[in-house]
């Protein structure tokens, strides 16, 4: 999916012939274009609009309409469907208002609201910036405490009958805040948001999440658990409000990257440094205020809008004068527009949708690099039948195959040049390697030209145990035989001990397989990055397999990967294939499942090494341990598979251990629900009635959440 830039917004710009009849309106000037529908400036039609509607329309209005190649599926109309009943069910004055939705005689839906005069808080704070300085904090402020009111009132909303909707904005962006030239502020479009007390329209899986939350580039303001989709309740939209104060009051991005990837993990680390950098600007106490309200975890921020407001209110002197001062500022930015000339423009007459070009054709003629540019791509006519033999499809720049002798002993290949450098760049392959590139004979690949410059700077020293924060285990070694103990054991001990280094798996060869060895890497007891030596498992082979990347895609991006440092990510968000939120979840999925797949090794070893150097890469994964515990073992053992360990064991008694160094440790959900059920000694038998009588864990997911505890000695048996 490609990213497209946010919609200009609060120029209108008007329509080719004049005004424009569309249903009981007539459209005057387009205002934005996104994704899924066009805003346009209008008035009713005389005659057109009875006194029925929800107080009757001002003058002018903005009535929003599908984008007509959307208008004849039957999804977008839903989704447009929701967006108008969602937001006519919020009544504020600090939310734009809905007066009617309706279909005109052609079929097209609409949504007519109010027309807010004045600019976006993106235009206002642009403005604000070119003067090199933020607005004013007492301004700032004002502007917030405004949008958090309008907050309350959405995410209060309730239904005809009084239930709850539980309604999340999830696209609280500068664009999305109206400031009027009489210093009101209001919070609009709905599009996407999602109420708890109606299910999605799209099944919930993590690509149709990526899809909707970055339409139009605005990842900057998505909360961690967004990017990293993970569940995401009202707080989210708290987090996205407090990055657009910070940004008003330091005059520029508070997570700033030189890409998509590089801000989105500053977003997911929580890197407030230029906040920090402003300090000497901010009153007493502003700064932690902030700081709360933009916790990685939401359980730390506020908890509604109401109380984050309430925070803010000793930094805001007098609302009077704080809306006189917006109002003419708001006056200014509209005296001297960003867009210096107007284009008339047409609206897009109803046609019924053409029918999808395939992916690869649609997406090869990008503007960011032109055809004539590309060197050869060949394909094999009958690739060799192995594991992968499709890699071998894309030749490009040298054809002659490499080969790799990794330190471990383990020989890979053949490796075509642009899978190769994607590989050394992705560490795959690395310092220690030798690689017999192109048939030129085994060489250390620091000494191969063509690849030297891919490699990383040398690794970071990991913090000694004794470093390491929370750190209380021993700076021994950790082994377990994996014929006798699961690695279920090694996680525990990284996990309650919180180090950093080096897990390294190994099993005997079998048969005609070479001895395997795997490489996790931990800092501070999270998964830090997972090393993989196949390369099936490079980034864009695993797009391909997850259905997000076409194989003509891949080849597209491979034969262009060196212009971007052989980093797979950028080149498919430069090229314009994927979606940097779709990059970034791809890649922690990856490295989940390059951990997971290791629960079903029986046999060989598995060694924690604390005292390790932990590479530094450009896209460190940052994962729960805890979680990967769960995940790996419903990975061994998936559906009921379990349920043998709990027949064999009901009549066992089993007791919880307490551990209080752990008790600020956060676990999946079942693990919780078992620990919190295990309130003394009992049986088994009578632990799996109590989780599971809620309906909410299975027999199969005690067993699990029971093994984790007694790895981490959280409960053993009597």
């Amino acid at each position: 999916m490609t990213t497209a830039k946010p919609p200009r917004r609060g120029v209108p710009q008007p329509l080719h012939g004049g005004p424009q009849r569309f249903g009981p309106y007539l459209l005057e000037a387009r205002l934005a274009a996104g994704g899924s529908s066009e805003v346009f400036l209008a008035r009713a039609a005389v005659g057109a609009l009875g006194a029925g509607a929800a107080g009757g329309p001002a003058d002018r209005l903005v009535v929003k309409r599908l984008l007509p190649h959307l208008v004849a599926e039957a999804e977008g109309r839903t989704l447009f469907e929701r967006e108008a009943a969602l937001h006519a069910a919020v009544s504020h004055p600090n939310v734009v208002s809905v007066y009617e939705s309706g279909v005109t005689e052609q079929g097209e839906p609409y949504l007519a609201m109010e027309y807010v005069e004045g600019c976006d808080a993106f235009r206002l704070a642009h403005r604000a910036a070119q003067g090199r300085a933020g607005l004013p904090v007492g301004l700032g402020v004002f502007i917030t405490r405004e949008v958090l009111d309008g907050l309350a009132a959405v995410h209060d909303a309730r239904d005809a009958a009084g239930a709850p909707l539980g309604i999340v904005h999830r696209d609280v962006t500068p664009s999305n805040l109206y400031l009027s030239v009489t210093g009101q502020v209001k919070l609009g479009d709905f599009g996407l948001a999602r109420s708890r007390a109606r299910p999605p329209v799209r099944p919930p899986t993590d690509e149709a999440q990526a899809t909707d939350a970055s339409l139009m580039g605005k990842f900057s303001y998505l909360a961690p658990e967004q990017v990293a989709g993970e569940p995401a309740d009202h707080r989210a939209d708290l987090f996205s409000v407090a990055t657009i104060l910070a940004e008003l009051i330091i005059g520029g991005p508070l997570f700033p990257g030189t890409g998509q990837l590089q801000v989105l993990l500053a977003i997911r680390d929580c890197k407030l440094q230029p906040l920090r950098d402003a300090r000497a600007r901010l009153p007493a106490g502003l700064l932690p205020v902030l700081e709360r309200a933009l916790a990685r975890d939401p359980a730390d921020r506020f908890p509604d809008a109401a109380a984050f407001s309430l925070a803010l209110a000793p930094f805001v002197d007098d609302a009077a004068a704080q809306r006189r001062d917006l109002a003419a500022r708001v006056a200014a930015v509209r005296a001297t527009p960003s867009e210096p000339s107007l284009v008339a423009v047409a609206p897009k007459p109803v046609a019924p949708p053409r029918p999808a070009a395939p992916a690869a054709a649609r997406k090869w003629d990008s503007p960011t690099l032109r055809t004539d540019e590309l060197v050869h791509l060949e394909v094999d006519a009958e690739p060799e039948e192995d594991d992968d033999a499709h890699l071998r499809t894309t030749g490009v720049y040298p054809l002659a195959e490499s080969f790799v002798l990794h330190a471990s002993g383990e020989r890979t290949g053949p490796w075509n040049f642009a899978h190769l450098v994607e590989a050394v760049a992705a560490g795959v392959v690395g310092r220690g390697d030798r690689v017999d590139f192109i048939g030129r004979g085994l060489l250390a690949i620091e000494k191969i030209p063509e690849l030297v410059w891919l490699l990383p700077a040398a690794p970071a020293t990991a913090a000694s145990p004794a470093g390491a924060e929370g750190a209380g285990g021993s700076d021994r070694v950790y082994a377990v035989d994996l014929a006798k103990e699961s690695i279920l054991a090694v996680l525990a001990h990284v996990l309650v001990t919180r180090q950093s280094g080096l897990l390294a798996l190994e099993r005997p060869a079998r048969d005609a397989e070479a001895r395997q060895r795997r490489e996790a890497f931990f800092l501070r007891g999270r998964l830090h990055h997972v090393a993989s030596s196949k390369a099936s498992e490079l980034l864009g082979e695993f797009l391909v397999r997850r259905g997000k990347l076409a194989r003509e895609e891949l080849d597209l991006a491979l034969a262009v990967l060196p212009r971007y440092g052989g980093r797979m990510g950028d080149t498919l968000i430069g090229l314009g294939l994927v979606d940097g939120v779709d990059i970034f979840r791809a890649l922690r999925e990856q490295g989940r499942d390059r951990l997971t797949a290791l629960f079903s090794w029986r046999e060989g070893s598995a060694r924690f090494d604390p005292e390790a150097e932990v590479p530094a890469v450009d896209f460190p994964l940052d994962l729960d341990v805890a979680t990967l515990m769960l995940e790996g073992l419903e990975a061994s053992q998936p559906g009921d598979a379990p349920l043998a360990f709990l027949e064999s064991r009901l009549d066992a008694v089993i007791l919880p251990s307490p551990h209080p160094e752990l008790a600020a440790f956060t676990w999946p959900p079942v693990v919780t629900a078992v620990k919190a059920a295990l309130s003394g000694p009992m049986p088994l038998r009578e632990l799996v009635t109590t989780v599971t009588r809620s309906g909410t864990a299975s027999g199969a997911d005690v067993a699990r959440a029971v093994e984790i505890l007694l790895a981490l000695d959280l409960a053993a048996w009597a």
